[in-house]
């Protein structure tokens, strides 16, 4: 069993705990992942933008960022990385577009989580494949009601 842990930095949007392990969880179940560890961080705007600028040299906000940790399994012990999200910019995504705060930070947990395990979104190629990823784990997410929430 891996273990989450979570860090709620932010004001914006209630998340219990418990979905975003389960959430977490499934993601990784569903990767057939066998990482130890890894931690997941809720951040408000301000700082979603400090590490965006401090890491990518880009101020401007974003919906997550992921710092993978160990690729090496052979360790024995394997910390995955940090995944960074900001509720706040699903909160603004949502009003634009409708829908749910809580689906689309799921989504950028999934987002993120694949980043930690290799996915990657640069080259057009690599983008259609982490989207079509990112499209089956959130069906089965939705169709198991495994989603973040109050």
């Amino acid at each position: 069993m891996i273990k989450v842990q979570l860090f709620d930095q932010q004001s914006d949007l209630v998340i219990d705990p418990k979905s975003a392990k389960k959430v977490v969880s499934a993601v990784l179940d569903l990767e057939q992942s066998q990482a130890d560890e890894l931690s997941i961080y809720f951040v408000d705007t301000k700082e979603i933008c400090r590490l965006h600028e401090e890491f990518f040299d880009d101020p401007s906000v974003t919906d997550c960022i992921s710092f993978p940790m160990d690729s090496d399994k052979s360790l024995g012990y394997q910390f995955l990385g940090e995944v960074f999200v900001c509720p706040k910019t699903a909160i603004n995504y949502v009003a634009e577009r409708g829908s749910d705060p809580y689906i689309e930070a799921t989504l950028y947990v999934v987002h993120g989580i694949l980043h930690l395990l290799g996915y990657d979104d640069i080259a057009e190629e690599d983008e259609k494949v982490m989207r079509e990823k990112e499209h089956t784990i959130m069906l089965h997410l939705t169709d198991k009601k495994i989603l973040l929430r109050k």
